[in-house]
Protein backbone atom coordinates (compact mmCIF):
# COMPACT_ATOMS: atom_id res chain seq x y z
CA UNK A 1 0.00 0.00 0.00
CA UNK A 2 2.94 2.70 0.92
CA UNK A 3 4.64 1.65 -1.86
CA UNK A 4 1.67 2.40 -4.64
CA UNK A 5 -0.09 5.28 -2.44
CA UNK A 6 4.16 6.85 -2.51
CA UNK A 7 3.94 6.30 -6.81
CA UNK A 8 0.83 7.82 -6.83
CA UNK A 9 1.85 11.31 -4.90
CA UNK A 10 5.42 11.75 -6.26
CA UNK A 11 5.60 9.37 -9.34
CA UNK A 12 6.77 6.66 -9.80
CA UNK A 13 10.37 7.35 -11.35
CA UNK A 14 11.10 9.68 -8.52
CA UNK A 15 13.48 7.76 -6.60
CA UNK A 16 15.44 6.48 -9.94
CA UNK A 17 15.98 9.58 -10.52
CA UNK A 18 17.40 11.30 -7.42
CA UNK A 19 21.71 11.17 -7.24
CA UNK A 20 23.18 8.63 -5.10
CA UNK A 21 24.60 11.45 -3.24
CA UNK A 22 23.95 13.47 0.11
CA UNK A 23 20.93 16.13 0.72
CA UNK A 24 18.30 16.99 2.40
CA UNK A 25 14.06 16.33 1.71
CA UNK A 26 11.16 18.03 2.95
CA UNK A 27 7.56 16.88 2.70
CA UNK A 28 4.89 19.40 1.93
CA UNK A 29 1.03 19.63 2.94
CA UNK A 30 -1.84 20.53 0.56
CA UNK A 31 -1.42 24.38 1.44
CA UNK A 32 2.38 24.79 0.36
CA UNK A 33 3.55 24.03 4.72
CA UNK A 34 6.40 21.78 5.59
CA UNK A 35 5.26 19.20 7.51
CA UNK A 36 9.20 17.23 8.01
CA UNK A 37 12.27 18.23 6.55
CA UNK A 38 15.51 14.93 7.03
CA UNK A 39 18.69 14.74 5.69
CA UNK A 40 20.18 11.69 3.99
CA UNK A 41 23.86 10.88 2.71
CA UNK A 42 22.25 8.64 0.06
CA UNK A 43 19.14 10.78 -1.34
CA UNK A 44 18.15 7.93 -3.49
CA UNK A 45 18.57 4.82 -1.14
CA UNK A 46 16.86 7.04 1.73
CA UNK A 47 13.71 7.76 -0.05
CA UNK A 48 13.70 4.09 -1.44
CA UNK A 49 12.80 3.52 2.42
CA UNK A 50 10.32 5.90 2.33
CA UNK A 51 8.49 4.13 -0.90
CA UNK A 52 9.23 0.45 0.49
CA UNK A 53 7.78 1.37 4.00
CA UNK A 54 6.09 -1.88 5.16
CA UNK A 55 3.65 -2.08 8.36
CA UNK A 56 6.51 -2.98 10.99
CA UNK A 57 6.01 -0.79 13.52
CA UNK A 58 9.58 1.16 12.90
CA UNK A 59 8.21 2.55 9.67
CA UNK A 60 4.73 3.66 11.05
CA UNK A 61 6.59 7.40 10.96
CA UNK A 62 7.56 6.74 7.51
CA UNK A 63 4.06 5.68 6.43
CA UNK A 64 2.57 8.50 8.06
CA UNK A 65 4.31 11.16 6.30
CA UNK A 66 3.88 9.13 2.90
CA UNK A 67 0.08 9.33 3.83
CA UNK A 68 -0.41 13.20 5.06
CA UNK A 69 2.09 14.56 2.67
CA UNK A 70 0.80 16.02 -0.74
CA UNK A 71 4.27 17.05 -2.25
CA UNK A 72 7.82 15.84 -2.09
CA UNK A 73 11.07 18.48 -2.17
CA UNK A 74 14.68 17.24 -2.56
CA UNK A 75 17.61 19.38 -2.78
CA UNK A 76 20.83 17.55 -3.31
CA UNK A 77 23.76 19.53 -1.63
CA UNK A 78 27.75 18.78 -2.14
CA UNK A 79 28.18 16.84 1.23
CA UNK A 80 26.84 15.28 4.58
CA UNK A 81 28.07 17.99 6.34
CA UNK A 82 26.25 21.02 3.93
CA UNK A 83 23.01 18.40 4.27
CA UNK A 84 23.24 18.55 8.19
CA UNK A 85 23.57 22.16 8.46
CA UNK A 86 20.66 23.01 5.94
CA UNK A 87 18.88 20.37 7.78
CA UNK A 88 19.27 22.31 10.78
CA UNK A 89 18.75 25.41 9.80
CA UNK A 90 15.52 24.93 7.70
CA UNK A 91 14.19 22.85 11.28
CA UNK A 92 15.39 26.15 13.02
CA UNK A 93 13.32 28.50 10.92
CA UNK A 94 10.31 26.31 9.70
CA UNK A 95 9.75 24.39 12.88
CA UNK A 96 8.23 21.54 11.35
CA UNK A 97 5.25 19.77 13.11
CA UNK A 98 6.73 16.12 12.33
CA UNK A 99 10.21 16.80 13.19
CA UNK A 100 10.20 15.43 17.16
CA UNK A 101 13.69 16.76 17.48
CA UNK A 102 12.96 20.50 15.86
CA UNK A 103 10.05 20.78 18.79
CA UNK A 104 12.04 19.99 21.44
CA UNK A 105 15.43 21.02 20.89
CA UNK A 106 15.78 23.37 23.61
CA UNK A 107 16.50 20.39 26.02
CA UNK A 108 19.65 19.69 23.87
CA UNK A 109 22.62 21.73 25.00
CA UNK A 110 25.03 22.88 23.26
CA UNK A 111 28.75 24.36 24.24
CA UNK A 112 30.23 27.94 23.52
CA UNK A 113 34.01 29.16 23.25
CA UNK A 114 35.45 32.73 23.78
CA UNK A 115 37.48 35.15 25.21
CA UNK A 116 37.47 37.78 27.67
CA UNK A 117 40.28 40.17 29.65
CA UNK A 118 42.84 37.32 28.85
CA UNK A 119 40.17 34.52 29.98
CA UNK A 120 39.51 31.93 27.97
CA UNK A 121 35.58 31.24 28.09
CA UNK A 122 33.63 27.83 28.68
CA UNK A 123 29.73 28.00 28.62
CA UNK A 124 27.37 24.75 28.95
CA UNK A 125 23.74 25.77 28.38
CA UNK A 126 20.82 25.08 26.72
CA UNK A 127 19.64 28.63 25.78
CA UNK A 128 22.59 30.75 23.84
CA UNK A 129 20.72 33.18 23.45
CA UNK A 130 21.14 34.51 27.09
CA UNK A 131 25.17 34.72 26.60
CA UNK A 132 24.65 36.49 23.12
CA UNK A 133 26.28 39.54 24.98
CA UNK A 134 29.56 37.36 25.46
CA UNK A 135 30.62 36.96 21.77
CA UNK A 136 30.93 32.85 22.28
CA UNK A 137 31.56 30.67 19.82
CA UNK A 138 28.73 27.77 19.50
CA UNK A 139 29.16 24.09 19.42
CA UNK A 140 26.57 21.13 19.16
CA UNK A 141 24.09 20.72 20.05
CA UNK A 142 24.58 17.45 21.96
CA UNK A 143 22.13 14.39 23.50
CA UNK A 144 21.80 13.40 25.98
CA UNK A 145 21.60 16.17 28.42
CA UNK A 146 23.07 14.71 31.59
CA UNK A 147 26.06 13.31 29.70
CA UNK A 148 26.71 16.18 27.96
CA UNK A 149 27.17 17.70 31.47
CA UNK A 150 29.10 15.13 32.53
CA UNK A 151 31.50 15.53 29.67
CA UNK A 152 31.62 18.91 29.65
CA UNK A 153 32.36 18.86 33.26
CA UNK A 154 35.07 16.00 32.71
CA UNK A 155 36.89 18.56 30.09
CA UNK A 156 36.80 21.36 32.51
CA UNK A 157 38.78 19.40 35.22
CA UNK A 158 40.91 18.08 32.80
CA UNK A 159 42.04 21.75 31.46
CA UNK A 160 42.29 22.97 34.91
CA UNK A 161 45.12 20.72 35.73
CA UNK A 162 46.82 22.88 32.99
CA UNK A 163 45.16 25.85 33.96
CA UNK A 164 43.58 27.83 36.15
CA UNK A 165 39.80 28.27 36.73
CA UNK A 166 38.74 31.88 37.13
CA UNK A 167 37.41 33.58 40.04
CA UNK A 168 33.37 34.51 39.61
CA UNK A 169 34.61 38.15 39.92
CA UNK A 170 37.03 37.80 36.86
CA UNK A 171 34.12 36.50 34.56
CA UNK A 172 32.31 39.33 32.72
CA UNK A 173 28.43 40.03 33.62
CA UNK A 174 26.67 37.23 32.82
CA UNK A 175 23.31 35.37 33.09
CA UNK A 176 22.50 32.94 36.04
CA UNK A 177 20.65 30.36 34.30
CA UNK A 178 19.28 27.46 35.51
CA UNK A 179 21.48 24.22 34.06
CA UNK A 180 24.02 26.46 32.52
CA UNK A 181 27.40 26.79 33.46
CA UNK A 182 29.96 29.34 32.38
CA UNK A 183 33.57 29.22 33.32
CA UNK A 184 36.64 30.60 33.09
CA UNK A 185 40.15 29.91 32.96
CA UNK A 186 43.27 32.01 32.80
CA UNK A 187 47.04 31.16 32.05
CA UNK A 188 46.27 28.31 29.90
CA UNK A 189 48.72 27.94 27.19
CA UNK A 190 48.18 29.47 24.24
CA UNK A 191 48.85 25.91 22.02
CA UNK A 192 46.17 24.92 24.00
CA UNK A 193 43.70 27.11 23.95
CA UNK A 194 44.17 27.18 19.98
CA UNK A 195 43.13 23.39 20.16
CA UNK A 196 39.70 24.00 22.12
CA UNK A 197 37.73 25.06 18.49
CA UNK A 198 38.97 21.76 16.85
CA UNK A 199 38.50 19.40 19.45
CA UNK A 200 34.72 20.46 20.37
CA UNK A 201 33.95 20.99 16.81
CA UNK A 202 34.99 17.46 16.27
CA UNK A 203 37.97 18.26 13.89
CA UNK A 204 40.85 16.30 15.38
CA UNK A 205 41.97 15.51 18.75
CA UNK A 206 45.95 17.34 19.03
CA UNK A 207 44.33 18.60 22.03
CA UNK A 208 44.70 15.28 24.22
CA UNK A 209 48.33 14.57 23.67
CA UNK A 210 48.75 18.32 24.04
CA UNK A 211 47.15 17.74 28.30
CA UNK A 212 49.74 15.50 28.38
CA UNK A 213 52.49 17.80 27.94
CA UNK A 214 51.50 21.43 28.56
CA UNK A 215 51.62 22.82 31.95
CA UNK A 216 50.44 26.49 33.60
CA UNK A 217 53.31 28.46 34.60
CA UNK A 218 54.51 27.75 38.31
CA UNK A 219 53.52 24.12 38.04
CA UNK A 220 56.29 21.78 38.64
CA UNK A 221 55.72 18.92 36.19
CA UNK A 222 53.23 17.83 33.00
CA UNK A 223 49.84 16.47 33.82
CA UNK A 224 50.42 12.66 34.97
CA UNK A 225 49.27 10.27 32.25
CA UNK A 226 47.42 8.60 34.97
CA UNK A 227 45.57 11.60 34.67
CA UNK A 228 44.83 11.88 31.63
CA UNK A 229 43.63 8.18 31.24
CA UNK A 230 41.66 8.44 34.42
CA UNK A 231 39.01 11.29 33.26
CA UNK A 232 39.49 10.91 29.34
CA UNK A 233 36.89 8.68 29.48
CA UNK A 234 34.40 11.02 30.54
CA UNK A 235 35.32 13.65 28.31
CA UNK A 236 35.70 11.62 25.04
CA UNK A 237 32.56 9.29 25.40
CA UNK A 238 30.48 11.88 24.52
CA UNK A 239 31.95 15.49 23.27
CA UNK A 240 33.72 13.07 20.60
CA UNK A 241 31.54 11.45 19.81
CA UNK A 242 29.57 13.79 18.17
CA UNK A 243 26.03 13.30 19.03
CA UNK A 244 24.19 16.31 17.98
CA UNK A 245 20.60 17.47 18.07
CA UNK A 246 18.59 20.85 15.78
CA UNK A 247 19.23 23.70 18.30
CA UNK A 248 18.29 27.49 18.27
CA UNK A 249 21.69 28.29 18.38
CA UNK A 250 22.96 27.73 14.98
CA UNK A 251 24.50 24.65 15.54
CA UNK A 252 28.14 22.85 14.17
CA UNK A 253 28.29 19.47 13.86
CA UNK A 254 30.66 17.61 15.65
CA UNK A 255 31.49 14.15 13.99
CA UNK A 256 34.44 12.67 15.97
CA UNK A 257 33.56 9.20 16.13
CA UNK A 258 37.63 8.14 15.40
CA UNK A 259 38.14 10.21 18.37
CA UNK A 260 36.45 7.73 21.22
CA UNK A 261 37.97 4.62 19.41
CA UNK A 262 41.17 6.11 19.96
CA UNK A 263 40.92 6.74 23.78
CA UNK A 264 39.57 3.04 24.01
CA UNK A 265 42.57 1.97 22.30
CA UNK A 266 44.84 4.31 24.72
CA UNK A 267 42.68 3.00 27.74
CA UNK A 268 43.37 -0.74 26.51
CA UNK A 269 46.83 -0.40 26.29
CA UNK A 270 47.37 1.43 29.71
CA UNK A 271 45.45 -1.78 31.38
CA UNK A 272 47.40 -3.95 29.31
CA UNK A 273 50.32 -2.16 30.87
CA UNK A 274 49.51 -2.81 34.54
CA UNK A 275 48.56 -6.43 33.72
CA UNK A 276 51.96 -6.88 32.53
CA UNK A 277 54.02 -4.92 35.43
CA UNK A 278 51.19 -7.31 37.71
CA UNK A 279 52.48 -10.30 35.94
CA UNK A 280 56.49 -9.51 36.55
CA UNK A 281 55.87 -8.86 40.11
CA UNK A 282 56.68 -5.07 39.97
Amino acid sequence: MSRRLFDTKFGTALVESLPAGPGVYLFHDGQGGVLYVGKAKNLRRRLQHYRNAGRRRVHRKMRRLVRDAASLEVRPLASEREALLEENALIRALRPPHNVDGAFAFLYPAIGLGHHDGHVLLCFSTRPDDYATLGLQWFGTFRSRPRAREAFDALIELLTLVGHASRRAQLPPHPSVRGSRLVGLRQLPRALADRLAPFVGGENRALLPALATDRAPGQATSLPRRGICRRLPAAARFILRGRYAPAAAGPRPSRAAGHVRAAGRARRAVHRRALRRQAAGY
